[in-house]
This record gives structure tokens, C-alpha cells and sequence, in this order.
């Protein structure tokens, strides 16, 4: 590393931008942000790809939703279930709605059959409850990944400093120069992998952020909706 700097300064080119640093880092320095490369396009597309998966579940939710409570019975809601396009909610519905003509085989059809029993409105809620959390568990899938490159690029890119400035002491040591001018290159080559980590970590971190506090509140809707439809089968006198 230091003697393909020390070759800049003595051609008069002292390196004055990052890309000049990175071209004439050591194979070190390289390696590391080559990793950290890496890490940056995983991370963005992990973000772009939720990103639009948000998007669409969001759309298709609220429209299915807002169609929903102007349903006037359970039969109609079924029917609009079955015409929606698919998305959480219409999953959870499918699901309490499968669990319901498990426990009374026929009352879908039979308005007049016995309401379920107070254990058998425990089970159902519970099964509203696990669908929802499937969901969320089924949305949420790559999401920690960004978690972990926002915490473990600085780790790299420190492990990438420390190894850059343990070169430039040693370049020192054998060119026997020690001014400011022999030094500042290296010191500044080995910076440049703290700044190229910081830079993947920040947005990977702020998308996780982002797409947690969505999922969060994906999950509370969709708990939400559950308690519609357990009212909606207490209105038709079904539980």
C-alpha cells in the first residue's frame, strides 16, 4: 500500500479524492470494500424489493378492507373474498372463515344453527390471532437481514481501518519516513473503509427502521380486522 502511494507522491499526483485512495489501496483495503460493496447492493435490493411488496399488500388491503365493511353479511364477505385480489387480509378472513365450518360443518349456510360455545370463540380468536402473526412472520421474511449488515458493516469496515493503518506504520517503518506527508495517505486510505461502511450501514439501518414499524403496524390492523369479523359472525348470531 504505501509503496503504491509513496509512487503518487514522488510523480507529483498526492492523492486527493477518494477515488484516488481506493486506486491505490493496498489488495487489503480492496477486499474489504469489495464486501462492503456487496453488502450495499444486497441490502438496496432487499429495500426495493419490500418496498414494493408493501406497496402492493398496502393497496390490496385497504381496498379489500374498505369493501369489507360494507358487506352486509358473512356470506357477501366470503364472496368479495373469493373476487379480491389476494393479500393478508383476505387470508386471515379465508382462514377464520375455514376454522368456523370446521367447528359447525353447514352453519355457513344455516343461519339458524346453534352459535359456537364460548371455548369454541376462544379457539377461533386464537386461530385469528396465529393467521396474523403468519402473515406478519411471512412479510417480514429478508427484513432482518438489513438488521444485520447495518450492525456488522461498521464492524467491517473498522476491521478494514485497522488493518490499512497496521500497513501504513509498516510502510513507514521501511521507508524510514515519518513526516506528515509519508503518513497522511495511509491513514487516510485505511478512513476510507469507515466511511464506505458507514454509508451501507445508515440507509440499511433506516430501512429497517421503515419496514418494521410497518410490519408492526400491518399486524395491529390486521388484529383489528379480526375483531370485525368476530363481530360481524356476533351481529348474524353465528358465535
Amino acid at each position: 500500500m504505501m509503496h503504491g502511494l509513496a509512487l503518487l507522491q514522488v510523480g507529483g499526483a498526492v492523492p486527493t479524492s477518494a477515488f484516488d485512495l481506493i486506486r491505490s489501496a493496498s489488495p487489503v483495503t480492496r477486499g474489504v470494500l469489495i464486501f462492503l460493496l456487496v453488502l450495499s447492493l444486497v441490502s438496496w435490493a432487499i429495500m426495493l424489493a419490500k418496498w414494493i411488496e408493501f406497496h402492493r399488500v398496502t393497496k390490496r388491503g385497504r381496498e379489500f378492507v374498505y369493501e369489507f365493511e360494507r358487506t352486509p353479511s358473512l356470506d357477501a364477505a366470503a364472496n368479495l373474498t373469493r373476487r379480491a385480489k389476494s393479500n393478508p387480509f383476505t387470508r386471515v378472513f379465508t382462514r377464520a372463515v375455514n376454522f368456523f365450518a370446521e367447528l359447525k360443518p353447514g352453519a355457513l349456510k344455516d343461519t339458524a344453527a346453534a352459535p359456537l360455545r364460548g371455548s369454541q370463540v376462544e379457539a377461533l380468536r386464537l386461530v385469528l390471532e396465529s393467521e396474523s402473526s403468519t402473515q406478519r412472520d411471512q412479510l417480514s421474511s429478508y427484513i432482518p437481514w438489513l438488521a444485520t449488515i447495518g450492525s456488522v458493516s461498521p464492524l467491517v469496515g473498522l476491521l478494514g481501518t485497522v488493518l490499512g493503518v497496521i500497513h501504513a506504520f509498516i510502510g513507514i517503518a521501511v521507508s524510514g519516513s515519518g513526516n506528515l506527508s509519508a503518513v497522511a495517505p495511509g491513514v487516510a486510505e485505511a478512513l476510507t473503509a469507515t466511511a464506505a461502511a458507514l454509508a451501507v450501514a445508515i440507509p440499511a439501518v433506516f430501512g429497517y427502521n421503515i419496514f418494521a414499524a410497518r410490519l408492526n403496524r400491518l399486524e395491529s390492523e390486521l388484529e383489528g380486522f379480526g375483531t370485525e369479523i368476530l363481530a360481524m359472525m356476533v351481529r348474524e348470531g353465528r358465535i
